[in-house]
This record gives structure tokens, C-alpha cells and sequence, in this order.
């Protein structure tokens, strides 16, 4: 039997560069690999978006499309929506018994959260305990695997701690400790230097429009020490470069190097060089994009809802049974 995975994103806004290279080709890519389970993490959202939650269900619906249009098949994966599966909540409310509060308390995202987000109140109970449900979602599937970035680390680790202590108390291994599978790309910036971040509105949308490109692309930050376009460029240090790396052929790379290099081309014409390029590469998937109905969605929500509410029942039974509870 195949491998399991289970992995997630939170519909709190478009899709955008960094999720496309940071997920979900490594998805697409292990959907042959392994039995794959992807939600859309509405409560997860919700933790942040609970004062205003006006939104979630069209970003559900545009997340969903992303998904497919990068790729992801639902006939070899199952694509639903975390809380069309209440065993989630279940076992999050039985991992929540059994970690100790200094185990979320700790957790570098938590606190990293706090800290930058302005204008929300993230200081209730729901967020603090988010790494349960998180890992809740992993463990409600058995999976042996979460595709992650580099800085999730820590958070698949407090999960593994989470699920090594159920396994301890309860006497039987009944969860495995998933490892990390993690992307080989380099992570992104965003156009601004800083994170990537849909709270900072500093990237590239999936779905964006050339013309929307053309202009997000021409407010990014280049070579702060080319002040001048005869002054030589330094590309290793320059964030449009980065993407170049990323999403150019190799041949259009190492010429846009020689060109920032020998300061035979300004910034300015680069950055719409590179405006060109990112929008010939995400046309097929806009494209694709556009087709999709929210009649499709559903269907494919409903079915994936249903495969993974199996996988995930058949967990709680047995979770029940070493809890002693009346099943």
C-alpha cells in the first residue's frame, strides 16, 4: 500500500507565487507517490478571521479552483474541507487533554504571529491551540508524511511530540510519527523583501492579469547598491533575480546575469522583461482557472469529504476504544 499524506492551506485570500512554488508542485508531484489527502483548513482560518469571516466561502471556492488548476487531480487525490470532517475536531479535543501547555505555548510561528499580525486580536484560545488541530488533522489520517517548508519544522515536530505521547499513555502505537517531505525549491520573498504573506499583500496572485503583474512586478526592490544604470549590479543579492532563477529558463538567467552584471540594462527594463515571463508561465494555469464552476467544486468537495470522513471515523473508532469510551 501506498504512503499517506495530509496537507492543507487556509482560505484567507488568493493563492499566489509562493504557495505555487512552495506546495503545491511538491503536491502534484507526490500524487503518484502516495495516497494523498489535501483540505482546505476553514478552521484554521476562522482562528484569525473569526471577527470578520465574510469572505471564507468564496476564498474556498478560489482555493479549490488554484488547486486544480496547478494541477491537483481528484481522481488521485482526495480534495475536501476540514470541517466537512468532524472527527478533526474530535481528536484535537483529545490531543488538547493530553498536551501540556507549555508544548503550544512555546511554538515560534505562535509567537512570530502575534507579533506581526496588527488589528486582530489573536490572543484567544483557539489560536493558542491551533498546532493541536494541526496535529489532529495529520494524525486523524495516520499519515506518514506532511510536505512542508523549512520554517513548518516545528510545528511537525511539536505534532510528532503530541502523537509520541498519546502512543506512550495509551500503550499502542496506533499513530505514526510523519516526517517531513520537504520542497527543493528555494523560498520566496516577497515583492517588498519581506515574507511572502497574504497579510502583507506583497505577491503575486495565481490568478492575477498580465496587467497586474506588470504592475506588482515593477514596485519590487532590486539591487539596493545599483543606484545608477551604469553602476554594475550584484544579481545574487537581487530579489527579481531570485525569481528569475525560479520561474526562467536557464538560458534566460544566465542572460539576464551578464546583463546585471555589465550594467548593459537597467532595473527598470528587467523587471519588465521579467513581468513577460512570469505571466506567460501562469497562463495556463489562469486559464484553466477561469473554466472551473463552483458546480464542479462541489462535487469534488463532496467526494473527497466523503473518502476522507471514512479514512477518519475508522481513527476515532479505535482512538475511542483505547480511551475507554462507549462506542
Amino acid at each position: 500500500m501506498k504512503k499517506r499524506i495530509l496537507s492543507g492551506m487556509r482560505p484567507t485570500g488568493r493563492l499566489h507565487l509562493g504557495h505555487l512554488v512552495g506546495a503545491l508542485n511538491n503536491w502534484v508531484g507526490l500524487q503518484d507517490s502516495y495516497e494523498c489527502f489535501y483540505m482546505v483548513a476553514d478552521w484554521h482560518a476562522l482562528m484569525s478571521e473569526y471577527e470578520d469571516p465574510k469572505g471564507l466561502r468564496e476564498a474556498t471556492y478560489e482555493m479549490v479552483r488554484d488547486f486544480l488548476a496547478t494541477g491537483l487531480d481528484p481522481n488521485k487525490s482526495a480534495i475536501f474541507i476540514q470541517s466537512h470532517v468532524p472527527e478533526h475536531l474530535e481528536l484535537a479535543m483529545v490531543f488538547s487533554d493530553i498536551t501540556p501547555l507549555g508544548w503550544v505555548e512555546r511554538c515560534p510561528t505562535y509567537k512570530e504571529q502575534l507579533r506581526e499580525i496588527k488589528g486582530r486580536d489573536l490572543t484567544t484560545y483557539g489560536f493558542l491551540g491551533y498546532p493541536i488541530l494541526q496535529a489532529a488533522d495529520i494524525a486523524v489520517y495516520k499519515a506518514n508524511s506532511v510536505p512542508v517548508g523549512v520554517d513548518q519544522i516545528p510545528h511537525l515536530e511539536l505534532t510528532r511530540e503530541v502523537i509520541r505521547r498519546f502512543n506512550t499513555l495509551y500503550k499502542k502505537n496506533l499513530f505514526p510519527e510523519p516526517e517531513p517531505i520537504l520542497t527543493s525549491r528555494p523560498k520566496l520573498l516577497g515583492l517588498d523583501n519581506r515574507k511572502m504573506s497574504k497579510s502583507y499583500a506583497n505577491y503575486i496572485a495565481l490568478s492575477d492579469t498580465p496587467k497586474e503583474i506588470e504592475k506588482k512586478v515593477g514596485q519590487m526592490i532590486t539591487d539596493p547598491a545599483r543606484i545608477k544604470l551604469t553602476d554594475k549590479g550584484h544579481p545574487d543579492i537581487c530579489n527579481v533575480f531570485t525569481y528569475y532563477t525560479t520561474f526562467a529558463k536557464p538560458e534566460v538567467t544566465a542572460e539576464a546575469r551578464q546583463w546585471c552584471e555589465g550594467a548593459k540594462l537597467g532595473c527598470t527594463e528587467c523587471k519588465r522583461n521579467f513581468s513577460k515571463i512570469i505571466s506567460s508561465y501562469l497562463e495556463p494555469i489562469r486559464t484553466k482557472h477561469e473554466k472551473i464552476t463552483n458546480s464542479d467544486i462541489d462535487d469534488i468537495l463532496h467526494n473527497g469529504a466523503k473518502k476522507a470522513k471514512s479514512n477518519a471515523s475508522k481513527t476515532m473508532q479505535e482512538v475511542r476504544q483505547l480511551i475507554d469510551f462507549v462506542i
